[in-house]
C-alpha cells in the first residue's frame, strides 16, 4: 500500500511538471510554437515600432509651456530661460538622438514645424541626411481646429514647402498641433498629396478611412510612450518610462503572435533629447532587439506597406466629416 502511494504520488508530481512545462513557457519563449505562428505583417514581422522625433524649436509662440509656465512674465517680457529651453532641442537634444538612432541603425519620423526648420536649417538638414523620415507639422504652433478650409490648406502647405525647401524633401505624413485637428484636416491633407496622419489615438495598429471616397491611411499615435505627456506633463523619472516602454512591449509583442500590432514610441526636441531619457531609449533598445521578429521602421514606410494591403482594416468612424 505505501509503495502504490508513492508510486501514485510520484505519477502526480510528473503530470504536474509536465504540466507547467506546457502552461508556462521558458523565459524569452514565445507559448506558441514559432513554426505556427502567422504573422500579419505583410514583411513578416511580429511587432513593428514606430518611433516619432518632433523637431518644434524655434515655432513656438510666446508663452509656450515651458518648465517656467506656473509663473508667467508679464505680457511683452521676453522669458529668456523657457527660450533657452527650447534651444535645448536644436543645440544638443535632436543630435544626441541622431547619434542614438545611427549606432543602432533605426531609421525614425520627424515631424517638424515649419518655423523650426526656417530657423535651425542646420538642423532639419542632418535629420533628412541620416534617412530618417521627414514629415510636417505645420508652419508654426498654431490651432487648425478653428481655420476655415482655404486659411488651413494654406497653414499646412506653407509649412510642407519651408521644409522642403531646406530639406529636399516633401512630407507625406502630418501630425497637427496636440492632434487637435480640425473637421476639415483630412481633405485638406488629401488634397495636398499627403499619405496618412498620425491624430488619432483609437487602435494599436495602422489602418484605412475613406476621405472623399479614396484611402487614406491613419498611423495611430501615443499618449502612453510619449516624453511630452509623461515626463515633461507627469513628471515621470527616466527609470518610470523606461518600465511602461518595457511593458507595452512585452503585451504587444505577445499579441503580434496572433494579429497585427504596433507599438508606437515619441520624442519632442528638447525632452527625449536630454542623456537621461537618451539612455533610457537605448535600454529599450538593447531590450526589444533582444526578440526576433521586431523591426523599427519610419511611418511612410510602414502607410506604404499597409495601404494596399487586403488585411488592414478599415474603419469609417468619422465619415461624417470625411465626404
Amino acid at each position: 500500500m505505501k509503495r502504490t502511494l508513492t508510486t501514485f504520488v510520484a505519477l502526480i508530481t510528473g503530470v504536474m511538471i509536465m504540466a507547467s512545462w506546457t502552461v508556462f513557457p521558458k523565459k524569452n519563449e514565445s507559448a506558441a510554437n514559432p513554426e505556427t505562428i502567422k504573422s500579419h505583417w505583410p514583411n513578416g514581422a511580429q511587432l513593428v515600432i514606430s518611433v516619432s522625433m518632433q523637431f518644434e524649436t524655434g515655432g513656438q509662440p510666446e508663452g509656450a509651456e515651458s518648465p517656467f509656465s506656473g509663473n508667467p512674465l508679464p505680457k511683452g517680457n521676453p522669458d529668456l530661460a523657457a527660450e533657452s529651453w527650447y534651444r535645448y532641442g536644436a543645440t544638443e537634444g535632436i543630435y544626441r538622438m541622431l547619434d542614438l538612432w545611427k549606432k543602432y541603425d533605426i531609421k525614425v519620423t520627424s515631424h517638424m514645424v515649419g518655423a523650426a526648420a526656417v530657423r535651425y536649417p542646420e538642423v532639419a538638414k542632418a535629420i533628412a541626411s541620416g534617412g530618417h523620415e521627414v514629415a510636417a507639422h505645420g508652419m508654426s504652433w498654431d490651432n487648425q481646429w478653428n481655420k476655415n478650409y482655404a486659411d488651413e490648406l494654406q497653414f499646412v502647405k506653407q509649412g510642407v514647402d519651408a521644409v522642403a525647401a531646406i530639406t529636399g524633401q516633401k512630407a507625406v505624413g502630418y501630425n497637427a498641433n496636440w492632434l487637435r485637428r480640425s473637421p476639415n484636416t483630412l481633405k485638406v491633407l488629401q488634397e495636398l498629396g499627403f499619405l496618412y496622419h498620425i491624430d488619432d489615438l483609437s487602435r494599436d495598429e495602422p489602418f484605412l478611412t475613406k476621405v472623399n471616397g479614396k484611402n487614406f491611411v491613419v498611423m495611430p499615435y501615443t499618449l502612453r510612450n510619449n516624453d511630452i505627456v509623461n515626463i515633461a506633463g507627469n513628471h515621470w523619472t527616466p527609470e518610470m518610462f523606461l518600465s511602461q516602454l518595457k511593458m507595452e512591449f512585452d503585451q504587444l509583442y505577445a499579441e503580434g503572435a496572433v494579429k497585427r500590432r504596433m507599438m508606437s514610441i515619441s520624442f519632442h526636441d528638447r525632452i527625449g533629447g536630454t542623456p537621461a531619457v537618451v539612455k533610457a531609449m537605448e535600454d529599450f533598445i538593447k531590450y526589444a532587439k533582444e526578440k526576433s521578429g521586431v523591426v523599427f521602421m519610419r511611418k511612410d514606410e510602414i502607410a506604404k506597406m499597409v495601404m494596399n494591403d487586403p488585411n488592414t482594416p478599415v474603419d469609417n468612424a468619422e465619415a461624417q466629416y470625411n465626404k
